[in-house]
């Protein structure tokens, strides 16, 4: 799995059971965002070669795999879990070097892929599929859920432990084998998982693991025929590349992409609360989820009163490295993220929006070596202004006034993505015409837009996916398909639609 010498941690892919080099012989550095002095390790820069090899492995894998009884292929994963909650804090600890944010963020991410392969491993006994009584005579009808094959997954470095267990745990409990892409930001969380597999008993060539680029790595396993499956987290931009890459060999595409969510603070809602909601969804994380709440909607007559506490709370935050007890706030994850952060803050200053708090980098002392950034809050924000409509990735907030529920319905939904919204308020009637109205995949009511839980399904609408979903039982539905099956035992043809007369 690794190579030490005095220096350096170099780390391999794993793939047909084995730890290899990539063919290229070529590397890249993973270096902590907090301080990059801190070198985590190296690791592979894979090409097309490795690629091809790790499908080669899956696929001949898969015809073992497949043929594992499902509640067999479960005992596996359930090891796994136990062995993830063995290691939680040192995976907690690494996750927090490599991507920045703080240890009960990271240890929050490692027990969503405890929890998450402790469910997916339960559905290995209810794989449930239908008897319905046939229209003919003698005639059994059924249907079973069946594997599709070699899965391709692709995740993103802001859970780089959770969301990968949302993709490989479930595509294992069907029958599939996996080659798996970590994002180049994140690899050694992604390592430690397949590790963990691995020791679990999972069989070589099941799951295989290559580093790289996503034109190196991705752009193969996209284009490939022998893939079957191809299940994105990242971008919208880049999801729709997947999408096209994939379409001529009609494999099936889950895309899991941005977005650019909602908390609505009602003229009713318990405003401290909301105050609480709005820091977490956020800044949690550094803004940096896919479900971060970068647009809160006010109503006017709590406008100035809301903004005024959440501009005092967000200035208190206490921003550093996230190895720090102390820290509340993380670092961006790389330079070019920060770099995207303080673009925007310019638009957003450009635009007219006004800066209520932050808005600059920290540089010097404690922040010198890393990639930090003020939690960052416009206000007066106007719905079509960029910063209200474009997803940021960082701590940057907007503030928009509205003067009616109806207007905060009508502000939330006029984005291009529809992952997840929030409302306040103490008003059974408009949480549930909120909860109706807005068209989100993801709806909160008195607590922020993050936070979803792995029973339930997990995915957006408009810009943010293609339809499929993760989590809860719906992800079995990416990872396998119907089959519809029919026993006629009366030893006799009979015709469905036609054989209707026989009473």
């Amino acid at each position: 799995m690794v190579s030490t010498t005095a220096k350096t941690t170099t780390y391999f892919n794993f793939i047909d059971g084995s730890w290899v080099q990539s063919v290229s012989g070529n590397v890249f550095e993973n270096r902590n965002p907090a301080n990059q002095d801190d070198l985590i390790g190296v690791f592979q820069r894979s090409t097309r070669a490795d690629v091809e090899r790790a499908i080669d492995a899956a696929a001949r894998a898969y015809e073992g795999w497949r043929l594992v009884p499902a509640p067999r292929r479960a005992e596996l994963l359930f090891r796994a879990a136990q062995l993830i909650a063995e290691r939680k804090e040192l995976l907690a600890r690494d996750m927090t070097r490599e991507m920045g944010k703080i240890l009960d963020e990271t240890r929050g991410d490692v027990q969503e892929a405890i929890d998450m392969t402790y469910f997916m491993a339960g559905e290995g006994r209810r794989q449930y599929g239908q008897t319905v009584p046939s229209e003919l005579r003698d005639k059994f009808a059924m249907s079973v859920r069946q594997p599709l094959g070699v899965c391709a997954v692709i995740t993103p470095w802001n859970f780089p432990m959770a969301i990968p267990s949302w993709k490989i745990i479930p595509a294992l409990v069907c029958g599939n084998t996996v080659v798996f892409k970590p994002a180049t930001l994140t690899p050694l969380s992604a390592l430690s998982f397949v590790k963990i597999l691995e020791e679990a008993g999972v069989p070589p060539g099941v799951v295989n693991l290559v580093t790289g680029g996503g034109a190196d790595v991705g752009d193969v396993l996209t284009a490939s025929d022998r893939v079957r499956v191809v299940s994105f987290t990242g971008s919208t931009d880049v999801g729709r590349t997947v999408s096209e890459k994939s379409a001529p060999s009609f494999k099936k595409v889950h895309l899991e992409m941005g977005g650019k969510n909602v908390i609505m603070v009602m003229d009713d809602a318990d405003l401290e609360l909301a105050v609480e909601g709005c820091l977490w969804g956020g800044f949690g994380t550094t803004g940096q989820r896919c479900t971060a709440a970068s647009r809160v909607v006010v109503h006017e007559s709590v406008y100035k009163p809301f903004l005024d506490r959440f501009v005092q709370r967000a200035r208190a935050l206490r921003v550093g490295d996230g190895l720090d007890p102390r820290t509340q706030m993380g670092p961006s994850v790389s330079a070019g993220q920060l770099e995207t952060v303080q673009k925007y803050v310019e638009i957003g200053r450009r635009e007219g929006a006004t800066l209520a708090c932050g808005g600059h980098p920290l540089i010097g002392g404690d922040y010198a070596k890393g990639f930090f950034h003020e939690p960052t809050i416009f206000a007066d924000v106007q719905p079509s202004m960029r910063i209200a409509q474009e997803e940021i990735f960082g701590p940057v907030v907007s503030v928009v006034p509205c003067k009616s529920f109806e207007e905060a319905i009508e502000i939330g939904n006029g984005v291009s993505y529809g992952l997840s919204a929030s409302i306040y308020t103490r008003d059974i009637n408009r949480a549930f015409a909120a909860m109706r109205d807005m068209y989100t995949g993801i709806f909160y009511v008195n607590a922020p837009t993050i936070g979803a839980e792995v029973h339930l399904p997990f995915g957006g609408t408009k810009a943010t996916g293609n339809g499929h979903r993760e989590a809860g039982t719906a992800a079995l539905d990416v990872f396998s398909e119907w089959k519809s099956v029919y026993v006629d035992f009366s030893g006799r043809l009979q015709r469905a639609q036609i054989d209707t007369a026989e009473l």
